[in-house]
């Protein structure tokens, strides 16, 4: 399976290392793939910030590379505040480049959960079940 992972402005300096992880390890949003199914990341980028003017671009370019589905990082759900496009932008992705999204790449930390408990975003979080773990994983992943 080729993937393309598209993360939040926000992170756009991260260097991916929890995503590229989580797909190795096949936890977080990646647990949907068969173990003995190979992954292989075919792009890497950002959004280009709010709205998200990078989405037609970078999906395009992954979508030429052979990405099958994208990926669109847990940073848009654990930033403070939760990406306000995430919906629109996954639907975007699905009807204009016809490409299955996926949101979320890693498990959610543990930090980001605590940091979320006593806010309204606490409901975004809990909408993407496979990415919330078992304490012990969302501590790795901090």
């Amino acid at each position: 399976m080729k993937l393309g992972i598209v993360i939040c402005d926000r992170y756009g300096s991260c260097g991916g290392g929890k995503c590229f992880r989580s797909a190795r390890e096949r936890a977080g949003a990646f647990s949907i793939y068969p173990e003995d199914e190979p992954l292989e990341v075919v792009g890497f980028a950002h959004c280009g910030g709010c709205p998200g003017g990078n989405i037609e671009y970078v999906v395009d370019e992954m979508k030429n590379n052979g990405a099958e589905a994208i990926h669109l990082a847990t940073g848009f759900v654990v930033g403070y505040p939760p990406c306000p496009h995430l919906d629109y932008l996954k639907s975007f992705i699905e009807s204009f480049h016809g490409l299955p999204v996926v949101v979320g790449t890693h498990p959610i930390p543990e930090k980001y959960l605590i940091g979320h408990t006593d806010l309204d975003s606490i409901g975004t979080l809990e909408r993407f079940p496979d990415l919330m773990a078992t304490h012990e994983v969302r501590k790795a992943y901090d």
